[in-house]
């Protein structure tokens, strides 16, 4: 029984130290870049450190077949089963080093990790060659079979144990069944934590290329392999003809002039930006919502200008984020930020802003790690980033993670000390399931919502608290806030999902640096959080250019309509009318348009998505 346990544990240890291998050739073939930025080699340890955790939950995946190939053998031990394991180890270092020198192929050009999509131009294996430099070619051929060679050598020479004729203990091969498993899969998610492992985990490293050598490349291989094989090859919004598309959605984003209606007083006030979870307009009695639920958001709008049709393109955090900080729209079946391929090509108002003069940070008291966020924000150019592990352990927390006034207060505390202008986001937390709060209810309605209403309730004390300590810096009249959230929330309304109220948000810039005729209106224009980066920009007389699906809606001639995705479709408003659409059952949900005017509604927001998911596959 010996040896059955310790086949397992040789085989965990040799993926491990493959693994690491892998990356210590990676370091060392783009050592130039490494000196080109300024790494020292005291650095080019570290990633080995921080990729142990999703090395494991890789070789945890890997070592599922050798756990049935072992099961059997602790009843049954022929020399076959044997082979069968080395085959198996075989193939997985074979298709592992594919992976990995094609990566080193790629990065010096991409500076990403391998995607999935690579491997298309494996479909024209003579451009692959005359693209790469003859030397370059036969030196990554050697590399592949050097890593090949060596890693089955050493795993057959001094960590393979083969499992000869041993005595049935059918308790052993019980527990062995019942126990293993377990372990296995603990370690595939990366621990009991809520939410399981991603790239996120390896991120620590303002330096990018740290960053992807600590990433495991067989873990990110799987990951875009998974998200992109039943919608890269095909685009499964295609109705119209690919330049239709672009003609149609050039003219919905059609502005008869660039201009803009200048709220703030100076060109470079500091930006804080709240985020709150899953905020739904329903909470704000301004937006239709009840009375009582946000009497301290109700006391800001009194300084600021409520924007009244804002709405989330997508309903998840981290489509949340590529919307705030990319102005890129949320897709259907996917984020773009779970790949960070494709989410390191977004434009990022945090790099035009850094462009600008401008610091960053970013707070918040839960697991980034949640659909690659940390990843994302770490590449979109924040270079503080604060998340529960930032966090004494003395600090009170909840399940998710720490309240949100202890994580205002430590941004307070941060921001004495921060360069001028800065750009400091915070995002909060409990109004985030499962709602435990450290408040006695004070909302005893809401139908199924009750719990929720009640955090929120908690969320917008906090922020009320923040504010008037916020008064008290020195920084503050010298502050733009801008408050919004990162996608909605069902309420005790029960809206329909694919219904435009169920994805309303609220939208809120207030502060000292905005002119006074501004303070306490109200805009109706048609706006969603993707329209932040442009808008910001123009108040700061940058050029917003690059963020073209980001409206400015200080713009008198913005264009109007919201864009939301649903699970299988969209829906597309217009001040005439609501129209949601389910591609997979080719029905429609809500059409409120006229009758004259139907065609055209459908034709637009068909094209948009065919369009927006084009952009998504192409990056």
């Amino acid at each position: 029984m010996k040896q059955v346990l310790l086949s397992l544990a040789k085989q965990l240890i040799f993926w491990l130290l493959f693994f690491a291998f892998a990356r210590l050739i990676f370091l060392l073939f783009h050592f130039r870049l490494l000196e080109a930025e300024d790494i020292s080699l005291l650095e080019t340890i570290e990633p080995f450190w921080y990729a142990l955790k999703l090395d494991l939950a890789t070789a945890c995946y890997i070592l599922f077949i050798p756990f049935l190939i072992l099961l059997v053998q602790s009843v049954y031990s022929p020399a076959w089963l044997n082979i069968a394991n080395k085959v198996y180890s075989a193939v997985i270092i074979v298709l592992y080093s594919i992976v990995t020198t094609a990566e080193l192929g790629v990065f010096a050009e991409w500076r990403i990790k391998l995607p999935y999509k690579a491997f298309h131009y494996l479909d024209h294996p003579s451009e692959i060659f005359n693209s790469t430099a003859t030397g370059n070619f036969f030196l990554l051929l050697a590399l592949f079979a050097l890593q090949v060679l060596l890693a089955f050598y050493f795993y057959h020479r001094f960590l393979y144990v083969p499992i000869t004729r041993i005595k049935r203990n059918l308790i052993f091969s019980a527990g062995f069944l019942i126990f293993t498993p377990v372990l296995l899969f603990l370690g595939m998610r990366g621990g009991v934590q809520q939410i399981p492992i991603n790239q996120s985990e390896s991120y620590y490293s303002k330096h990018t290329i740290m960053n992807l050598a600590a990433v495991n490349s067989g873990f990110n291989f799987y990951v875009s392999v998974f998200e992109n094989l039943s919608n890269f090859t095909k685009n499964p919004f295609v109705v119209y003809s690919d330049a239709e598309t672009r003609a149609i959605v050039t003219k919905i984003y059609s502005t008869q002039s660039d201009t803009t209606i200048q709220i703030i007083k100076t060109n470079r006030p500091n930006i804080v930006l709240i985020i709150l979870e899953g905020w739904s307009a329903d909470l704000l009695e301004s937006l239709g919502g009840k009375n009582g639920i946000t009497p301290q958001f109700s006391r800001l709008e009194k300084g600021g200008i409520l924007f009244t049709a804002a709405i989330a393109s997508g309903a998840r955090s981290e489509q949340g984020m590529a919307s705030i900080f990319g102005g890129f729209p949320a897709t259907p079946f996917s984020s773009i930020t779970i790949q960070p391929d494709k989410s390191a090509k977004l434009p990022s108002l945090v790099k035009e802003l850094s462009g600008l003069g401008y610091t960053s940070s970013f707070y918040y008291g839960g697991q980034l790690i949640y659909g690659n966020i940390k990843g994302y924000l770490i590449g979109t150019g924040f270079r503080k980033i604060r998340e529960i592990y930032d966090f004494d352990d003395a600090v009170p927390r909840g399940k998710s993670g720490v309240r949100d006034e202890f994580v205002y207060d430590r941004q307070l505390s941060e921001l004495r000390n921060e360069k001028q202008p800065f750009f400091s986001t915070l995002y909060t937390l409990s109004s985030h399931a499962p709602y435990d709060v450290p408040m006695e209810e004070v909302l005893h309605w809401g139908k199924n919502e009750r719990k929720y209403i009640n955090s929120v309730y908690y969320s917008d004390k906090c922020l009320g608290e923040y504010i008037e300590k916020a008064k008290k810096e020195t920084w503050y009249a010298n502050t733009l806030f801008i408050v919004t959230t990162d996608h909605s929330h069902n309420s005790y309304n029960n809206w329909d999902y694919n219904s435009p109220q169920y994805h309303h948000i609220p939208m809120l810039f207030f502060g000292d640096v905005l002119k006074a005729e501004f303070r306490g209106s109200k805009s109706s224009k048609m706006t969603s959080n993707t329209d932040i980066p442009a808008t910001l920009l123009a108040q700061l007389g940058h050029s917003h250019s690059n963020f073209h699906w980001s409206r400015d809606i200080m713009n008198p001639y913005s264009p109007q309509f919201n864009y939301y995705t649903t699970d299988n479709g969209l829906g597309w408003v217009r001040p005439s009318g609501i129209w949601s659409y389910d591609f997979a059952t080719s029905t429609t949900s809500i059409n409120t348009f006229p009758v004259s005017k139907q065609p055209m509604a459908m034709k637009e927001g068909k094209a948009y998505i065919q369009r927006l998911f084009q952009e998504y596959m192409d990056y």
